[in-house]
């Protein structure tokens, strides 16, 4: 099927990390061209040359405050156009509700809410110009359903729906299409690396890493964490010409994780 990105330019926050970067790759082998952003030059320069095509990447920290007009301003200056937006920049530590700071609660907003807001609302703009624009912020499940595991996290992640809904209202008649994912546990670094979120989670509990691993599997309808290329390939859909008709949605890619059906 051709999903309809070839020649379009797209900005991926978060892109040397295991969705991001998938996304990328899928999105480069459409034809279309990249930018990938993130904090780390080395890796970002190897996930680059992973994409191939015509790819390239900035580091930034995605919290500055000048982090989005920077990225739109590369994307314009190499690619000569920004089409897709990605924001997938996120990260969370387990931390229990009573234990959290105020300096915790910050930190989730200002990646989470903040981050994408800004590149939204430097990225938008040139996309109602153009006529065309597609928007994917990468949400959770726990964005839907609170978990225990980083309440800041959860409630920042429901906040980026809500953020992704406005947009959407606003820009949709602009032929600017705004949505969301919303990823439960993923089979990638941020949950399976040592000291990721299943060793953190086996610490809290008293338990092991097997035990948590099983339970989260078992937790799921599907009865497996998800793969990085399945949540990517949802976020690329979202990105494409074939998705002309989904605006202001929140795209559980969960494994059922949320038992709800809207």
């Amino acid at each position: 099927m051709d999903l309809g990105v070839s020649g379009r330019a797209c900005v991926v926050t978060g892109g040397s990390g295991d969705v991001g970067l998938a996304a990328a790759r899928r999105l480069a082998d459409e034809g279309a061209g990249v930018l990938l952003v993130g904090r780390s030059e080395d890796k970002l320069a190897e996930a680059a040359d992973r994409c191939g095509g015509d790819a390239g990447w900035l580091a930034l920290d995605v919290t500055a405050r000048d982090a989005g007009e920077r990225a739109a301003r590369t994307c314009q200056e190499r690619f000569g156009r920004l089409d897709a937006l990605v924001n997938g920049a996120g990260a969370m530590r387990v931390t229990a509700i009573d234990e959290l700071t105020d300096a915790d609660w910050q930190a989730q907003w200002d990646l989470h809410v903040m981050a994408p807001m800004r590149m939204m609302r430097a990225a938008v703009p040139l996309m109602v110009q153009a006529g065309w624009g597609r928007v994917v912020n990468v949400s959770s499940s726990a964005g839907k359903r609170p978990g225990q595991r980083n309440v800041a996290y959860s409630v920042t992640k429901a906040a980026v729906l809500s953020l992704s809904r406005a947009y959407a209202d606003r820009y949709a008649r602009d032929g600017v299409l705004v949505n969301a994912v919303t990823p439960g546990p993923i089979g990638g670094e941020l949950w399976l690396q040592a000291g990721g979120l299943v060793d953190q989670t086996a610490r809290a509990q008293g338990g092991t890493r097997e035990g948590v691993l099983e339970a989260a599997r078992a937790g799921l309808p599907i009865r497996r964490l998800a793969q990085p290329q399945e949540i990517a390939d949802v976020i690329v859909f979202l990105c494409s010409e074939v998705a002309s008709n989904v605006a202001g949605a929140a795209w559980s890619v969960d494994g059922g994780a949320v038992p709800v059906i809207i």
